[in-house]
């Protein structure tokens, strides 16, 4: 088991009223699986994510996450896990503007104090088809080529899980089915994936569906998303590219008409 969350609270205190963000959530989330966590504005899904990637801690409850109790660890713990065993992907990719994309992925790497830094590095960017852009900077990249980057900062330390956050929001449809034909592939070869969306089409890749409302989860469906479909080759529907093999470049005509977000 990668997470065991019991009876997990959040309550936001203002001084003046309380907000109950989180009212006794319960999930258990298997190594490789692939998740998509939806739900309205307001209903918990986003404040779940944070304390999920210990970037928040609850106000109660447990969480174990690959057999430690995530609420009983300093500060410094929890920066480790988050450098070394989780991996985030953002909707406004939240790369550096004034570094260059493999300055972008070496970061993780950097501040675990790895070492060949810039061959792991490379090597990440070559994985997800950019790696002729390593030296360009996010504004002389389209939206497309951006969100690879900040897939490939995700997995250069090899983490366990990635969190991704409406991973597909500034990008055009064909793009985002490009983005989701990545994420297909990493979670094939092990890495459990879990994603907050408001888009059906990039639920509908997920294998389990988890709905919040009102700080609770309402319904938690599992079944064939459409990357098991797509890998048992299924003719109803079109697989996603996925990741280039490393001796194939990647297309900057497939990024044509994409959405920046610059």
């Amino acid at each position: 088991m990668l997470i065991e969350i019991r009876d997990l609270t959040k309550v936001y205190d203002t001084g003046k009223v309380q907000v109950n963000a989180l009212r006794g959530v319960d999930l258990a989330v298997d190594e490789g699986d692939f998740v998509a966590i939806m739900g309205p504005s307001g209903s918990g899904k986003t404040t779940f994510m944070n304390v999920l990637g210990c970037l928040d801690r609850p106000t109660d409850g447990s969480y174990s996450f690959e057999g430690r109790q995530v609420e009983t660890l300093t500060d410094g713990e929890l920066a480790d896990i988050r450098n070394r065993r989780m991996g985030f992907v953002f909707q406004n990719y939240s790369l550096l503007q004034q570094a260059t994309a493999l300055h972008n992925v070496e970061l993780p790497l950097l501040y675990g104090h790895a070492p060949n830094r810039r061959k792991r590095a490379l090597e990440a960017l070559e994985r997800l088809g950019v790696a002729e852009r390593a030296h360009h900077r996010p504004t002389e990249l389209s939206g497309g080529q951006q969100q690879r980057v900040a897939i490939a900062r995700a997995i250069v330390n090899e983490p366990s899980i990635i969190l991704a956050d409406e991973p597909t929001g500034n990008l055009d449809s064909k793009t985002g089915k490009e983005v989701m034909g990545l994420f297909c592939d990493l979670n094939a070869q092990g890495i459990t994936i879990v994603i907050v969306t408001h888009d059906d089409h990039v639920a509908a890749y997920c294998r389990r569906l988890v709905d919040f409302l009102d700080g609770r989860i309402v319904s938690d469906n599992h079944g064939a998303g459409k990357c098991d479909t797509a890998a048992a080759g299924d003719a109803g529907h079109t697989p996603a590219r996925g990741i280039p093999p490393q001796d194939e470049p990647y297309d900057d005509a497939s990024t044509e008409g994409e959405v920046t977000g610059q």
